[in-house]
C-alpha cells in the first residue's frame, strides 16, 4: 500500500524549499517554491483566465525548460510583481543561468496569481502594492521541511466558494527514492464539497482521516453539474475571479515532455477534488517540476511516466481538500 511521505508535503521530494510570506492587513500572501540548481520543469493552464508570468519559457519548443523557483501569489495581475523580488534575491545568490560571465545570473521563475482583491483587506496600495516584498520575504524564508498549510501565503484570501480556500499539500511515495509531491492555493468558483455539506469530493483519495475522515452522506441524490448549493449568484461569476494554482514535484530525472504530461495527467486531480474545474472563471494551472536519480530507458520508462501521473493527480486532489480542511481550523 502506498503511503505519504514523512511530512505528508510537497518537500518530501528533496531538495525543494518552501516559504510563505502573509500580510495580515491586506488579506494576501505568497508563497515559493524555490528549486536550487534549476529543475526541470512544464506547465499545463486549464482554466479560461490565467494570471500568469514566465510560463511560455517552460515551452517544449523554447531553450531553457527549467525553473529556478515557482512563485505563486494573490492579489490578482498585482501579484505578478512578487516575482521580481523572488528573481532580485535569487540573483542575489548568484541563482540562475549565467549568460555572461560577470553578468547578474538570470533566474527561471514561473508565475501565477489568483484573485483575492475582494476579500475585504486592505488593498488601496496606490502605486505600491505589496507583492514585490512579499515574494522577496517567501523566498528568504523558504526552507525544506515542514511549513504551515490553510489560510497563509498564496492562499490567505482564498475561497472555495463562499467557504475560505488555502494552500494545501500532500505526498505520497511510489518506490524507494521515489516520491511525488503536490502543492496547490486553492480558490476555485466551484465547490470541494459535495452536497451534504460536510464531505470532500476528494475522499475517496484520503489517508489516515487527513482531511477529517467525513464519509459522504448516502441518503444526498444526484449532484447538479454545477453544485455552487446557491452559495454564490450569477453576479459573482466573472472572468478571472477564482483559480487553483498547483505543482507536482516528482524526485525523478524527467525529460520536459515528461514533466508536461505529468502536469497534464495531474489536471485530473483538480476534476477529482473540485467541481466543477476549469471554468472560464478559473485561471487554473499545473506545474511540474522535477529533479532526482534516471528513471530507466526503454520501454518500461512510458509506463513509469503513466505511473507517476497518475499519482500526482491524486496526490493533487489530496492537496486541494487538506488547504480547505486547514483553512476551516479546528472542527
Amino acid at each position: 500500500m502506498l503511503r505519504p511521505g514523512p511530512l505528508n508535503l510537497i518537500t518530501d521530494v528533496l531538495g525543494l524549499e518552501v516559504g510563505h510570506a502573509t500580510d495580515e492587513a491586506v488579506r494576501s500572501g505568497v508563497t515559493v517554491l524555490v528549486c536550487p540548481g534549476g529543475w526541470t520543469a512544464a506547465a499545463d493552464v486549464r482554466g479560461g483566465g490565467p494570471a500568469t508570468r514566465e510560463i511560455d519559457v517552460l515551452g517544449l519548443e523554447n531553450l531553457v525548460g527549467r525553473a529556478h523557483a515557482i512563485c505563486l501569489s494573490g492579489g490578482s495581475v498585482f501579484g505578478l510583481a512578487a516575482a521580481d523580488g523572488v528573481t532580485a534575491l535569487l540573483s542575489a545568490r548568484r541563482e540562475g543561468l549565467v549568460v555572461t560571465p560577470g553578468a547578474p545570473a538570470v533566474p527561471i521563475v514561473p508565475s501565477a496569481c489568483l484573485f483575492d482583491l475582494g476579500n475585504g483587506g486592505d488593498k488601496a496600495w496606490g502605486t505600491e502594492p505589496p507583492y514585490r516584498a512579499l515574494g522577496e520575504q517567501a523566498t528568504r524564508e523558504a526552507a525544506a521541511g515542514a511549513f504551515a498549510l490553510g489560510s497563509v501565503g498564496a492562499g490567505r484570501g482564498a475561497r472555495a466558494g463562499a467557504r475560505p480556500g488555502g494552500v494545501g499539500s500532500a505526498s505520497l511515495v511510489l518506490a524507494p527514492g521515489l516520491t511525488v509531491g503536490a502543492l496547490a492555493a486553492v480558490n476555485p468558483v466551484g465547490s470541494v464539497h459535495a452536497e451534504d455539506g460536510r464531505s470532500f469530493y476528494a475522499h475517496p483519495f484520503e489517508i489516515d482521516g487527513e482531511f477529517g475522515g467525513i464519509t459522504p452522506d448516502p441518503t444526498t441524490g444526484p449532484e447538479p453539474p454545477f453544485p455552487l448549493h446557491g452559495r454564490l449568484s450569477a453576479a459573482d461569476l466573472q472572468p478571472g475571479i477564482a483559480t487553483t494554482l498547483c505543482v507536482i514535484a516528482v524526485s525523478a530525472a524527467l525529460t520536459g515532455p515528461e514533466c508536461r504530461r505529468v502536469a497534464m495527467m495531474a489536471q485530473d486531480g483538480l476534476a477529482r477534488a473540485i467541481r466543477p474545474a476549469h471554468t472560464p472563471f478559473d485561471g487554473d494551472i499545473v506545474l511540474c517540476v522535477a529533479k532526482g536519480a534516471e528513471l530507466p530507458d526503454g520501454p518500461e520508462r512510458p509506463r513509469r511516466i503513466a505511473f507517476i501521473g497518475a499519482a500526482a493527480a491524486d496526490t493533487l486532489a489530496r492537496a486541494i481538500a487538506r488547504g480547505v480542511h486547514a483553512a476551516a481550523g479546528p472542527g
